[in-house]
């Protein structure tokens, strides 16, 4: 399957899909990239005068990309319209905000996909290849 398979079956749609592109995908991980358009909803409120992505929309990006899009990839014409992803767990630690304009890359590394339940490494950089976030998300796919 190649990316733009992978980023066909994505269940997202604007303004809730955060994949710009789908650099890199294999057994062992992911890569891809989005930018934050500044206007882009949530940045409204969230702070007044001077906004930031919220976590869990960054969150969200890593999720996407370092988690859906692989197991997308490792399911491979076993995924159907009927399939479901859902998250099950994450441990992000955010370490740099990041702001309306940015573009940031999210890479994911697999621990392991067993009995359709998917944990992996990720981390965000910024454009300047510092870590944003990074942590660990799982997600099952059913």
């Amino acid at each position: 399957m190649n990316t733009s398979e992978i980023l066909a079956k994505l269940p997202y749609s604007p303004p809730f899909l955060f994949v710009d592109d789908l650099v890199s995908v294999d057994e062992n991980g992911a890569t891809g990239n989005f930018t934050f358009k500044e206007d882009l909803d949530f940045y409204k409120g969230h702070f007044k005068n001077n906004p930031v992505t919220p976590g869990v929309i960054l969150t969200e990006t890593m999720a996407q990309i370092g988690l859906v899009c692989l197991g997308i990839f490792l399911v491979g014409k076993d995924l159907n319209e009927n399939s479901q992803i859902g998250l099950t767990s994450t441990e992000i630690e955010y370490l740099k905000p990041v702001f309306p304009g940015e573009k940031v890359t999210v890479i994911s590394e697999k621990i392991y996909f067993r009995f359709n339940k998917l944990k992996s490494k990720v981390k965000m950089l910024n454009e300047k290849s510092e870590i944003v976030c990074e942590g660990t998300i799982a997600g099952i796919i059913m």
